[in-house]
């Protein structure tokens, strides 16, 4: 640590004994320094704030029924818009600044110092900007921050409103090609059903409960057919144990109640023998009381025909009844034959049909789901489009987003830029930094021993001793003059800093 400060001080040395360089370089740059200063133009800078207010009532009202789009989205790409290209060359001839660049060259150089020279930055709060440019002419970067001003609210409300159009010519687009898919789909689908009539999954279910519902059918009818024959054969037995004729006097004294109960029990006995065999308990039982019936009423017959021998014969009403029933039974049998032959034609079509109705149903279910998806997209692309019209209406007669001037565009008395008083102060500081620099390269370019530390340093060689240098009178008074002369020619630049600084402050003052 010892040997960086004496190196140090050694430096410091030997800057000091080139010290003059540090006074004229800073004598040189301040007065070249302080003339750019006062000769810098005055730019005035314009400014103003706007607030974009995108809590309109209508928001919250229309929600779900319009396009709510992304306002500050917007705001933050128009306020990058502002600085872009064809932005300045509308600025240019709003303000006539175009008519000085008689060249693409000017016109080029015109345009980037505009937009150097453009500012648009967030003013502290939500949607409120600051827009402000810089010009030696107040006037005229107040027409600037006007047309951008004009610009800036013209574009935004222009742009949302070309978007709704935009969407409404494309959602319109898509409506007409939906709409022709959606037909095609509907046509195909009509036709696919009229060719496969019949074969259709919807009008009894799918291939599977066609099989199963027919072959149900074909089983029913099957029970239907034997439960109708069993009928019939009981009825043919009932034909065979009954007289074709009667006497007259035993028509004439048949029993209608006994008649009437026999009819009774025998419809009784039909159901039983549908259901259980003929040794079912109750079966044999309603036999037995059926045969005391009918021996009943033929001991009363036989009665009757002592006393008439003679009589005459005549039809059995019993055997003529039982005659239609068998007819009538002739006609329910053939008719459910018929029946189940249909239903095993039906079965066994279906059958046949195993690879073909899978096919129908899987081509089916395919066009119907795309119908489906055709239509569900025709549905909402109808309801994007009400939302567009609503959405353009509420755009073009409302003001969904309100745009407030808070600070109109305006000029300062005093100019922005240069800041005069600050630069005049760097200017020296800058001077002396620079004549130390130079001083220090050349103590590095021309090097001198100031300490036997250093020669030993230098030669390698052992010191033996050093020999003082005697000053006369006059050489100590040389010295001083030096030293005052230095004195005074820093004195001088820190004077001449002071009365310029003094006289621009007080113009300054004057200017305000």
């Amino acid at each position: 640590m010892d040997q960086v400060f004496q190196q140090f001080l050694a430096q410091i040395k030997a800057v000091w004994h080139r010290r003059w360089y540090i006074l004229i370089v800073a004598w040189l740059v301040s007065i070249t320094g302080w003339a750019w200063v006062f000769l810098l133009p005055d730019r005035y800078e314009a400014n103003a704030r706007v607030y974009v207010d995108t809590q309109s009532l209508l928001q919250p009202l229309l929600s779900g029924m319009t396009v709510q789009p992304d306002v500050g989205q917007q705001i933050k790409l128009m306020t990058r818009v502002l600085v872009s290209r064809p932005t300045l060359e509308k600025v240019a001839r709003m303000t006539d600044m175009d008519l000085k660049a008689t060249t693409p060259e000017q016109t080029d150089d015109m345009l980037n110092a505009l937009a150097n020279r453009i500012t648009i930055s967030d003013a502290g709060r939500e949607n409120l900007y600051t827009i402000s440019y810089q010009n030696s002419n107040p006037e005229l970067a107040k027409k600037v921050v006007q047309a951008l001003l004009t610009i800036f609210v013209e574009s935004s409300l222009g742009r949302t409103r070309q978007d709704i159009a935009s969407s409404q010519k494309f959602i319109d687009q898509q409506l007409q090609d939906y709409q022709q898919k959606l037909d095609a789909a509907d046509t195909a689908l009509r036709e696919f059903k009229q060719k496969h009539l019949g074969m259709m999954p919807s009008q009894s279910g799918d291939y599977i409960s066609q099989l199963q519902a027919a072959q149900t059918q074909v089983q029913q009818a099957k029970l239907d057919v034997q439960e109708a024959v069993n009928r019939r054969n009981q009825l043919k037995q009932q034909l065979s144990s009954v007289e074709p004729t009667l006497s007259a006097g035993a028509a004439v004294a048949s029993n209608p109640e006994i008649d009437a109960r026999i009819q009774d029990l025998q419809s009784k006995l039909d159901q039983l023998r549908l259901q259980y065999t003929d040794q079912y308990p109750d079966v044999v039982a309603i036999r037995r009381l059926i045969a005391k019936l009918e021996l009943q009423k033929r001991q009363e017959a036989t009665q009757e025909a002592k006393s008439d021998s003679a009589a005459a014969k005549v039809q059995n009403p019993v055997y003529q009844q039982l005659t239609v029933a068998i007819a009538e039974a002739d006609a329910n049998v053939a008719s459910l034959q018929a029946r189940l032959a249909e239903y095993q034609r039906r079965y066994q079509q279906l059958w046949n049909a195993a690879n073909t109705l899978p096919q129908v149903e899987q081509q089916l279910n395919e066009l119907t789901r795309n119908y489906g998806v055709y239509k569900q997209q025709y549905l909402d692309l109808l309801q994007r489009k009400q939302q567009a019209e609503i959405s353009s209406n509420v755009e073009s007669k409302t003001n969904t987003v309100d745009f407030r001037v808070i600070d109109p565009p305006r000029v300062p008395l005093n100019p922005t830029w240069p800041n005069r008083p600050l630069l005049i102060s760097l200017v020296p500081l800058v001077g002396l930094l620079a004549g130390f620099g130079v001083a220090f390269v050349m103590s590095q370019i021309r090097r001198t021993v100031t300490d036997r530390r250093t020669l030993r340093e230098l030669t390698g060689l052992p010191v033996l001793g050093a020999v003082t240098k005697f000053e006369s009178r006059e050489s100590r008074r040389r010295k001083r003059r030096g030293l005052v002369t230095y004195g005074a020619g820093l004195a001088g630049l820190l004077g001449a800093y002071g009365v310029l600084l003094t006289l621009q402050l007080l113009v300054t003052r004057a200017a305000t």
